[in-house]
């Protein structure tokens, strides 16, 4: 078997081709441009496949737009696209729309070659070789897809063998090996990959796995560490089904798991889910490994408390290591770690006396209990009822008035008071609360303020909740810097428990632009 313990590991995204397979998901033209750039230039992917041949119109215009733009950038070998065994029409098309690389399908299991096609192996190995053979011919380069590779290795590794051994002596570059139905385990994977590389050492095999059994990291890995060349993967493990694997899981398992790396950009892993998650639809679980949002959340006060002394709960998959940054949740489970963690990137916790943090961590565990949601942002106001005192709120929202009609934009009107000066201002807005913050941002410019950029706006109510159950609004704020605060606030009114959090994060704003002396009435 020809060693690769050593090597890199070549990775091929497929989000605009398999990835654009997932039920509900359809880039446009300039959303496939766009997330092509980002995968070339910031992630630094080796190899991209872009589509599938002659599948619309729209197809079309995109793989143009997006060759026009790789041949500026010298990197169109880098982009792949999936073909057929259609006498030629499928190279034909990638040949007019300047693709120089076809991933031909072909059939890596003698059951789908008898079955779907209708053909023997004998039949469909004369018709591979002719597509290869005109592709060639015609200026363009040519992989194989290995369709259902893994049931055809388990039921008849003879026939595996006869067709990669046959192709082998054709143009073909590349042997993309696909666990289509995501059924192998890794043991599987070690041993079916090892017979290939047994029995041609000198080839280049792809692994493209699928995420069915919750088995495709692990897979890709076992993959890598018995010698294959390259990986195949999605942003966010976009894909039919239950998906592919994910670029960001596999990265950073090859990366620290085997003796072997990826070059992918791991600082630009999150950006590309967060751009992909915009333009699909489809968001990340919470707790998905690398790019959910909670990841990188400690919520037990034991694991704060060991943080705290000495990273005692981080491992490898540190959050800087992807330009995010730890957070410590608050609630029922919290110890007084969490809250000195919390107090002290709040700025909190220079003159707060150990019996009040006793008390602060009280009033976190009461409200945890109650299965209130806790954030940061709520801390100075839990701080401020315990000592007594009133939180020192710089800007008010006094009143607001939001009146929205069928054959009319929405109307509000907001009275603010800064420092104990009023201001009332009014605008029109594509909804309620756009309106609503349109009119609040006139009124913070006339004291010469600005808004933090809205990031994420969810408002959620208990399951089977009446129409007068409580809402909480959860909206996330870009604070500048790569950094982010999230503000809540909870009423029986949707639209007031998004001004109850909006007003959190005005007084954060006047933490941030307000001069000190403000305060004093000077």
């Amino acid at each position: 078997m020809k060693s690769r313990s050593h090597a890199s590991v070549e990775v091929l995204d497929t989000t605009l081709r398999d990835g654009e397979q997932t039920p509900g998901v359809a880039f446009t033209p300039a959303e496939k441009l766009e997330i092509a750039r980002l995968l070339l230039t910031k992630l630094r992917v080796d190899r991209l496949e872009i589509a599938s041949a002659r599948v619309s119109a729209g197809e079309d215009t995109a793989v143009r737009a997006i060759i026009n733009w790789a041949v500026k950038r010298e990197c169109a070998e880098q982009l792949e696209i999936l073909g057929f065994v259609d006498g030629g029409r499928s190279a034909e098309w990638i040949r007019n729309v300047g693709g120089r690389v076809l991933n031909l399908l072909a059939k890596g299991s003698e059951h789908h070659c008898r079955v779907q096609l209708r053909k023997t192996p004998a039949r469909h190995l004369d018709d591979l070789a002719r597509e290869v053979e005109a592709a060639n011919r015609g200026g363009l380069r040519v992989n194989v897809y290995l369709e259902d590779w893994s049931n055809g290795v388990k039921s008849n590794f003879a026939y595996v063998y006869n067709l990669v051994d046959k192709l082998r002596q054709l143009p073909v570059e590349r042997f993309m090996l696909a666990d289509t139905l995501g059924i192998l385990t890794p043991d599987e994977v070690t041993r079916y990959m090892e017979w290939m590389l047994s029995a041609f050492p000198n080839l280049h095999f792809d692994f493209h796995g699928h995420n069915d059994y919750g088995m495709a990291t692990a897979n890709a890995l076992a993959a890598v560490n018995a010698g294959a060349a390259g990986i195949h993967a999605t942003i966010n493990g976009l894909g039919e089904r239950a998906g592919n694997l994910t670029l960001a899981q596999l990265t950073v398992a090859v990366n620290d798991l085997s003796p072997r790396r990826v070059r992918i950009a791991e600082k630009e892993l999150q950006h590309a889910s967060d751009l992909v998650q915009s333009l699909s639809g489809k968001r990340c679980a919470w707790n998905m490994p690398v790019l959910g949002s909670d990841v990188y959340t400690q919520t037990c006060g034991v694991h704060a408390d060991g943080d705290k002394k000495g990273d005692l709960y981080a491992n490898a998959l540190v959050p800087e290591r992807f330009g995010r940054s730890r957070d410590y949740a608050l609630g029922k489970l919290s110890g007084k770690a969490s809250i000195d963690q919390n107090l002290e990137q709040m700025g909190l916790d220079h003159e707060l006396d150990p019996e009040v943090r006793r008390k602060v961590l009280d009033e976190v565990i009461r409200l945890g209990d109650k299965k209130k949601h806790i954030t940061a942002a709520d801390l100075p106001f839990i701080v401020a009822g315990v000592l007594r005192a009133p939180v020192n709120q710089r800007i008010r929202i006094v009143d607001f008035e939001v009146k929205s009609h069928f054959h009319a934009p929405p109307k509000a009107k907001v009275v603010l008071e800064i420092d104990g000066n009023r201001i009332e201002t009014s605008a029109v807005g594509d909804g309620g609360y756009d309106a609503f913050v349109k009119a609040l941002k006139k009124g913070l410019r006339g004291f010469g303020l600005s808004m933090f950029k809205l990031l994420d706006y969810e408002v959620r109510i208990p399951p089977g909740g009446r129409t007068d159950a409580l809402v909480e609004a959860t909206i996330t704020w870009a604070l500048g810097g790569g950094r982010t605060m999230t503000t809540t606030g909870v009423d029986s009114d949707q639209l007031v428990a998004a001004v109850m959090a909006t007003e959190k994060i005005l007084n954060h704003v006047a933490e941030a632009e307000l001069p000190a002396a403000a305060a004093d009435g000077e």
